[in-house]
């Protein structure tokens, strides 16, 4: 299928530039970085700006760093450039293997992690991982930057806190300063590329605090408080990890859909929370 829609193309060096942009078309321009969500959408006629923004050029998007027990990453980092970090293996874990289920290896050398949140689809891998280490994103426009939680980011099925005028520059992670075990457990149909028809991510740290968080399994990805406060300080036993299981199963609202049913997702939900428990658990020993 190609592109029959037509528009403008700029290629911008500068993220001076790209907020110009923003500023002067607003809602009918469209930021390509990756693009393995945006040109689907062009080809199928959902998106239809009258212009489209190239953000590749821009070296300092690029990239990702290490500062002040933070880890930031740009708006054109892949999921392949997560996956061949050491340094993120070794302190975001969670994150790195996160970002190898993600699609195919094709999608991972073109996807980025910002275009991943951006998108907002309920499914989105990145997002209990992000969640559990309480992540920033950093926003741009024309007249100023502001910075906005991951949890005030996902505002509904693909839609985000961003505004027309704005462009994500950054995520900001910080870093646990204790020794932790992680775990991301995804739900699929089959190995290799499909979307998650249920995701949890797991953090237990020495000092058994405990950071959950859900996606595919509501509008949003979404963080369980209720199970952290539930568990906190405690080695969760049999009778412990089946009350948390009900409030998991409580706290969601899955769908049906072509991937799955919500009965089933529902039940594979509490599965999901115990084994990512228990995983993490022993990835802390």
């Amino acid at each position: 299928m190609v592109i029959s829609h037509e528009f403008e193309y700029i290629k911008p060096t500068t993220l001076n530039e790209v907020t110009d942009s923003l500023s002067k078309h607003g809602d009918k321009a469209r930021i390509l970085s990756g693009g393995t969500d945006l040109t689907v959408r062009l080809k199928e006629d959902i998106e239809t700006p009258d212009i489209v923004i190239d953000i590749k050029g821009i070296s300092e998007l690029n990239r990702f760093k290490f500062a002040n027990n933070e880890l930031t990453i740009g708006a054109g980092v892949t999921f392949s450039d997560i996956i061949a970090s050491a340094e993120i293996k070794k302190s975001f874990y969670m994150l790195w293997e996160a970002a190898t289920t993600v699609a195919s290896v094709g999608t991972r050398n073109r996807a980025t992690l910002v275009g991943n949140i951006c998108s907002a689809v309920p499914s989105l891998d990145s997002g209990p991982a992000l969640l559990c280490y309480d992540a920033k994103v950093l926003v741009k426009s024309k007249t100023g930057e502001r910075v906005i939680s991951i949890h005030d980011w996902f505002i509904g099925p693909k839609k985000t806190a961003l505004k027309k005028d704005e462009l994500v520059t950054d995520i900001v992670i910080p870093q646990l300063t204790i020794k932790n075990g992680a775990c991301y457990m995804k739900l699929g149909r089959y190995a290799g590329e499909d979307l998650a028809q249920a995701g949890v991510g797991v953090i237990v740290s020495a000092d058994l605090n405990y950071h959950i968080a859900y996606c595919a399994v509501g509008p949003v990805p979404k963080r369980s408080w209720q199970i952290e406060a539930l568990l906190k300080g405690k080695n969760p036993d049999k009778n412990l990890i089946q009350e948390a299981q009900k409030i998991a199963v409580s706290e969601t609202s899955p769908i049906t859909d072509i991937r799955a049913s919500k009965e089933y997702r529902s039940h594979m939900i509490s599965v999901m929370l115990e084994r990512g428990l228990r995983i993490a658990a022993d990835r802390l020993e």
